[in-house]
C-alpha cells in the first residue's frame, strides 16, 4: 500500500470551537479536563503508575484494611483477648502468605487481570466467570466500605448528635471519587498521596510508641496471657479455644482484603510491569503486616475497650495521647488521616473494578461498552456503574461497616480460593516440566487453606447477617454474564454462517489496482475487523446502484480498549492491525475490479472519530456516500441497546445534520 493510502489521524477533533461549546461541555472540561493526545508515543509511560504510586493507589485498599478488620477480630475473641498476641502472629503470616501466592500470579500473568484472568486460563472459562463476577462486587464493596469507615472515622470526634448527617457525607464522597477518577488515574493517585503518608506516618508512631509506651507491662501482659490461656484450657478444651481463635480470625478477614489488587491493576503499572508489581506487593505486604498486627497488639496492650459512636482505633488513640500537649490535636489529626485514607482506598475499586469489568467484556462476558476507553483514557462507563452500585450498597447498609465487611470478605475470599486453586493446578500439571513444583504449590497449597478456613467460616456464621445477600447477588450476576455471552455467541454465528460465502468471492481478471478517481462518484463503506459483515455492506452499495459508484474508500477507527491499552506501543500496534484489515477490503474490492483505497483513524469514541474523518475525506472525495453497516434484529427487545451499540445510527444522524448521505445497510438476524 502506497504512503497516500495511510492517511490517518491520531489526536481527537471537533466541530467545534471551544468558544462554542455548550456550558456542560465547559464544565466538564473543567471537572474531567482535556483529551488525552493520542500521538504522543509516550503516552502510556505518563499515565503508568511506579511502584510507588501504585503502592498509593492500590496498596492504600490492603492498608486501610487495618483500620477496621483487626478491630473486628478482637471483638471477636469476646473476654478471651489472651488470644490476641496469636492472632497477631498469625494475622502477620496470612498477610505473607496470600502476598507472596499473588507475587507468583503476578510472575505468571504479566498483562495483569488478576483472579478473572488467572481462572479463566487455568480452569476454564466457567470458573473465570464466577471469580470475575465475585471480584466485580468485591469491588463495589470495596468503595462501600472504604467510604463507610472513613465515615465513622471523621465522626468519631464529632457529637452524637451530628451524626445524622454521616451517610450524606459518605455519599458525597463517592460522586466526589467518580469525578477524579474520570479525570484519570495517576493524577487521582497523585493528589492523594500526601494523605496516604500521613496515615502511614500517624500509625507508625501510634503503634510504635504505643507498644513502647507500655513495654514495661509487655511481660506481664504475656504472662496474664499465659494464665487466660491455662485457664481456657480448663473450662474449654484445645477444641473450644480453638474454635473460638479460628472463629476471631475468620471474622477479621477483612484485613487481607485488597491483597489481589495489585495483580489486577497490573496493567497500569510502570514496565517492567511484573518488576513493579513485586515491588508494590512486597510494599502492601510488609505495611499491612505491620500495621495490622501492631494494633490487635495494641488493642491488648492498652486493654481497649469498644465503646458505641467510637472506632476501637480513636479510643486506642485518645488513650494513648492522654494529658500529653497537642494530644488532642495528634488525635485528629490520626482519624483525620484514617478517614481520608479509607477514602483513597476506594481508588481500587474504581481502578482494578473497571479493568477486570473491561476484561469481562472483551470476552463478551458483559455489554461491549464497558470496555470502552474514555478520551482520558479511563474506563468511564466502568467507573460510573462501580460508583452507582457503591452508593446503592451504601444506602441499603446505611453505611454499617460491620454489615459490610460480612458481605465484603465472603467475595474477596471467594476470588482468593478459586486463584490459588487456579495455581495449584497449575503445578500439578507442570510437574513433569518443573522439578521443584511442590515447592512453588506449597505457598498456594497454604494459600488455598487459609482462605477456605475464612471462607467458609465466615459464611457459616454470618449468612443471615448480610452473606446470603452477597451470594445471591453474586449468583445473578454470574447468570447474566451467561445470558450475555449466549446472546453474543449466537449473534456472532448466526452472522458467521449468513457471509461465510463472501469470503470467498472469485477474482476477475482485469483489476482495478489504482486509487478512486475524486471527480468520480465514491462510496465510503465504515468497517471494522475483516469479516462478512464489512464485505455485506461493501457489496450492498453496488447491488442497490449498480453502475454509479466507480469507486471505494473503506474507513476504520481504531478503538483504544481495556484490550488495547497494556502498555508502551499498544497504540502503534493498533494501528497496524486496523490497516491491516483495511488493506485486505481494498485487496478484495480491486480484486472485484473496483477501485479502492482506505482511510484511518485512532481514538477512543467511535462516533466521535468516524464523524471527523468522514468529513475529512467528503472534503477529498466531493461526490461521496456513506455506507455503514447495523445489525438488525427480527424482534426489538429492551436489551439489544445495551449490548449492541447504535454506532451505525449515531453517525448516520451526524452526518446527515453536516448534509451528507449516510446508508445503513442492515445485517439482518433472526
Amino acid at each position: 500500500m502506497e504512503d497516500s493510502n495511510n492517511k490517518s489521524s491520531d489526536s481527537p477533533s471537533s466541530n467545534n470551537s471551544e468558544s462554542k461549546q455548550s456550558f456542560g461541555a465547559r464544565v466538564k472540561r473543567i471537572l474531567i479536563g482535556p483529551p488525552r493526545n493520542l500521538a504522543d508515543r509516550s503516552i502510556y509511560n505518563h499515565l503508568s503508575l511506579v511502584a510507588f504510586l501504585a503502592w498509593v493507589g492500590l496498596g492504600a485498599d490492603g492498608l486501610s484494611s487495618s483500620t477496621y478488620g483487626p478491630e473486628e477480630a478482637f471483638r471477636s475473641l469476646g473476654e478471651h483477648t489472651y488470644l490476641a498476641i496469636g492472632l497477631a502472629l498469625v494475622m502477620a503470616l496470612t498477610v505473607g502468605v496470600l502476598s507472596y501466592a499473588y507475587s507468583r500470579v503476578i510472575e505468571l500473568f504479566p498483562s495483569g487481570g488478576g483472579g478473572y484472568v488467572v481462572a479463566s486460563k487455568l480452569l476454564g472459562p466457567q470458573a473465570g466467570v464466577v471469580s470475575g463476577s465475585a471480584i466485580l462486587v468485591d469491588y463495589v464493596l470495596t468503595i462501600t466500605i472504604s467510604i463507610a469507615a472513613a465515615g465513622d472515622a471523621l465522626f468519631s470526634f464529632i457529637p452524637l448528635e451530628w451524626h445524622f448527617l454521616k451517610l450524606p457525607v459518605e455519599a458525597f464522597l463517592i460522586i466526589a471519587m467518580i469525578v477524579l477518577n474520570l479525570r484519570g488515574i495517576k493524577e487521582s493517585v497523585i493528589i492523594l498521596t500526601p494523605v496516604f503518608l500521613l496515615f502511614v506516618l500517624t500509625h507508625t508512631v501510634l503503634i510504635v510508641g504505643g507498644i513502647i509506651g507500655h513495654g514495661a507491662q509487655l511481660p506481664e501482659t504475656i504472662s496474664s496471657a499465659g494464665e487466660g490461656f491455662s485457664n481456657g484450657l480448663t473450662t474449654l478444651g484445645i477444641g473450644g479455644l480453638l474454635l473460638i481463635f479460628i472463629h476471631a480470625y475468620s471474622m477479621g478477614g477483612g484485613t487481607y482484603t485488597g491483597i489481589e489488587a495489585v495483580s489486577n491493576g497490573l496493567a497500569i503499572m510502570r514496565e517492567p510491569r511484573v518488576a513493579t508489581g513485586k515491588r508494590t506487593m512486597l510494599y502492601m505486604a510488609v505495611s499491612l503486616a505491620f500495621t495490622a498486627s501492631g494494633l490487635l497488639l495494641c488493642y491488648l496492650l492498652w486493654n481497649v475497650v469498644s465503646t458505641p459512636g467510637k472506632t476501637m482505633n480513636a479510643i486506642l488513640v485518645e488513650q494513648f495521647v492522654g494529658d500529653a500537649p497537642f494530644g488532642k490535636a495528634f488525635v485528629i489529626v490520626t482519624l483525620l488521616s484514617e478517614g481520608a485514607l479509607l477514602v483513597v482506598a476506594a481508588q481500587a475499586g474504581f481502578i482494578a473494578g473497571p479493568r477486570a469489568l473491561g476484561n469481562m467484556a472483551v470476552d463478551s462476558w458483559a455489554p461491549h461498552k464497558f470496555a470502552s476507553f474514555s478520551e482520558r483514557l479511563t474506563t468511564q462507563n466502568g467507573i460510573v456503574l462501580m460508583g452507582l452500585a457503591a452508593m446503592a450498597a451504601l444506602i441499603y447498609t446505611h453505611g454499617d461497616v460491620r454489615h459490610i465487611v460480612v458481605m465484603y470478605s465472603i467475595n474477596v475470599f471467594l476470588t482468593f480460593s478459586i486463584t490459588e486453586a487456579s495455581m495449584c493446578r497449575h503445578w500439578i500439571r507442570e510437574r513433569k516440566k518443573q522439578p521443584d513444583w511442590w515447592k512453588k504449590i506449597f505457598i498456594h497449597a497454604v494459600g488455598l487453606t487459609m482462605c477456605v478456613i475464612i471462607l467458609g467460616v465466615t459464611i457459616h456464621e454470618k449468612f443471615f447477617q448480610g452473606g446470603w445477600l452477597t451470594l445471591a447477588i453474586t449468583a445473578l450476576l454470574v447468570m447474566l454474564c451467561f445470558l450475555i455471552k449466549s446472546h453474543y455467541q449466537s449473534v456472532f454465528k448466526k452472522l458467521d454462517k449468513l457471509y461465510s460465502q463472501l469470503m470467498l468471492a472469485p477474482r476477475v481478471e482485469s483489476t482495478a489496482a489504482h486509487e478512486p478517481d475524486p471527480a468520480e462518484k465514491i462510496s465510503a463503506v465504515l468497517v471494522g475487523n475483516y469479516g462478512g459483515l464489512g464485505l455485506h455492506t461493501f457489496l450492498n452499495a453496488y447491488r442497490n446502484f449498480p453502475n454509479y459508484f466507480k469507486g471505494t474508500v473503506f474507513l476504520s477507527v481504531g478503538v483504544i480498549d481495556s484490550r488495547e491499552f497494556k502498555g508502551e506501543g499498544t497504540i502503534e500496534q493498533l494501528k497496524q492491525s486496523v490497516e491491516e484489515n483495511l488493506s485486505k477490503y481494498v485487496e478484495y474490492a480491486r480484486a472485484q475490479g473496483i477501485p479502492a483505497t482506505y482511510r484511518m483513524a485512532i481514538g477512543t469514541d467511535a462516533v466521535d472519530e468516524v464523524e471527523s474523518l468522514c468529513l475529512e475525506v467528503a472534503k477529498e472525495f466531493p461526490k461521496i456516500t456513506f455506507f455503514a453497516g447495523k445489525v438488525l434484529f427480527e424482534k426489538d427487545k429492551w436489551y439489544q441497546r445495551i449490548l449492541h451499540n447504535e454506532t451505525a445510527f449515531a453517525i448516520q444522524k451526524r452526518l446527515q445534520w453536516d448534509g451528507k448521505t449516510v446508508v445503513v445497510v442492515p445485517a439482518r438476524v433472526k
